[in-house]
């Protein structure tokens, strides 16, 4: 009798960082990528699910403070049955999974159930934040020491295993977690056990996001302060003199797009290259594709017009997809670049020819104006009359091009190489944040991305 093996999956506990998406870990990265199931909480970016497989099971697990939608038992539980089906499990937890994350306590359900498993350090708010508030947590000449101190447990119960005596003696810097509800209370205690109370204090709400606020102020007076810039979890407290330097230190709330949202309804696959280009500026970009890229319904046209390319003294490029779209489609005919040869190519704009450029294609003509437009007023100038001209493009476009083209005297031939579809995707995430004013501008690169947006 052949004896049964269980098949266990693996779990990997990934530190998600401290809210920047760009601050998650290569190993990180690399975990999503692999993800059946991803168990995400409150404080990890939701930008990141964007690695993980479409098929992965993205599970929100949001605790908040103490008001948790799921206890920590039932994620325990969560953890080891989706590894014991088979599956390879993420829990995915905000800033690094040892430091005040309760990681430790799901590493053990781990592997009491016997089940392999792996903890990927993030990067940790503690640090983190501060810095993306100007602040270093240690300084050669005013913090050679700092500690991380849990901001949860009240500092006035009568029993603590809290050192507020070490704490208030301190010459380096403390660093508080999940501590604004408690603010005033390990403020006075602070106080109460010889901390001067001109001692600088830093408030740090939305640590490393553009929406990041920071107030600064003294044991004295943060109390006041915070509640009049109304801030709230989750925010890191930062006590030392290294506050200081925030004057001369902040760098990121200082880029000239600090604090604006910005939505980014481009193609997944073409998205980033916008948002990269935001989030240097100090823009907190959210990517929420509004199309997708599929064949044509047919690609009959397509195929008619490869085979006669020869035929043709111009291909007109409107867009990045057209050029993917009907290169892939002539490579897949066994055809190259070699098949254009004396035929002259236009491209709409300098991503377009950047595109055309990388499948080996130098663009004859790009004009100024980066429209319909400015394609007839450029050729207008060269004249087309009596020229057979070919269009791949979206089966959804504006008319303009082809039919001014033909009143110029050319012979216009469009071919459907794409077509842009609304995708399927949940929006009350996004729903969420439009409504909780997260996010001020929307872009649009295109009348499909308005139209689907409107749609979704």
């Amino acid at each position: 009798m052949t004896k049964s093996v269980a098949i266990h999956g693996r779990v990997f506990l990934v530190g998600a960082g401290p809210g920047d998406a760009k601050l998650l870990t290569l190993r990180g990265k690399e975990c999503l990528e692999q993800a059946d199931v991803v168990l995400y909480d409150h404080l990890a970016n939701p930008e990141l699910l964007k690695f993980a497989p479409s098929h992965a099971e993205c599970i929100y697990v949001g605790r908040k403070g103490r008001g948790a939608y799921r206890d920590q038992a039932e994620i325990h539980a969560l953890l080891v049955t989706k590894a014991q089906e088979g599956k390879c499990v993420v829990r995915l937890k905000g800033g690094d999974p040892f430091v005040f994350g309760r990681g430790g306590e799901e590493a053990e359900a781990i592997a009491d159930a016997e089940i392999p498993f792996e903890v990927v350090p993030g990067v940790t708010a503690a640090v983190a934040v501060p810095a993306y508030a100007g602040i270093p947590v240690t300084h050669r000449t005013l913090a050679s020491t700092v500690a991380f101190v849990t901001g949860h447990e009240d500092p006035t119960k009568p029993s603590s295993a809290m050192e507020w005596p070490r704490f208030a003696s301190a010459e380096g810097t403390l660093v508080f977690l999940m501590g604004m509800k408690n603010l005033p209370q390990i403020v006075e205690r602070l106080i109460q056990e010889g901390k001067p109370a001109t001692t600088p204090v830093a408030v740090i709400r939305w640590g490393t996001y553009a929406r990041q606020r920071t107030v600064v102020g003294t044991l004295s007076d943060i109390v006041e302060l915070a509640s009049q810039a109304d801030m709230s979890p989750p925010s890191v407290i930062v006590v030392g003199e290294v506050v200081r330097l925030r004057e001369r230190l902040n760098w990121h709330e200082s880029r000239p797009l600090f604090g604006q949202g910005v939505l980014v309804t481009r193609p997944r696959a073409q998205a980033p290259a916008l948002s990269n280009l935001l989030a240097a500026q100090g823009a907190e970009p959210v990517e929420c594709p509004t199309l997708e890229i599929h064949p044509p319904d047919s690609w009959t046209p397509v195929d008619e017009a490869i085979a006669a390319i020869s035929t043709y003294d111009w291909v007109i490029f409107t867009s990045v997809n057209g050029v993917q779209s009907f290169m892939e489609r002539l490579w897949f005919h066994h055809k190259d670049v070699r098949s254009l040869a004396g035929i002259r190519v236009c491209c709409i704009g300098p991503r377009t020819r950047e595109e055309a450029a990388r499948w080996g294609i130098a663009s004859d003509l790009v004009p100024q104006d980066f429209q319909a437009e400015g394609i007839l007023q450029a050729l207008g100038g060269l004249g087309v009359a009596s020229q057979r001209i070919l269009i791949p493009r979206a089966k959804v476009a504006r008319e303009i091009l082809p039919d001014q083209l033909k009143a110029m005297g050319a012979t216009v031939h469009v071919v459907h190489a794409y077509q842009s579809l609304p995708p399927s995707v949940d929006m009350g995430p996004l729903r969420d944040r439009l409504c909780n004013r997260e996010i001020q501008y929307v872009t649009f690169t295109s009348s499909s991305t308005v139209k689907n947006f409107c749609q979704l």
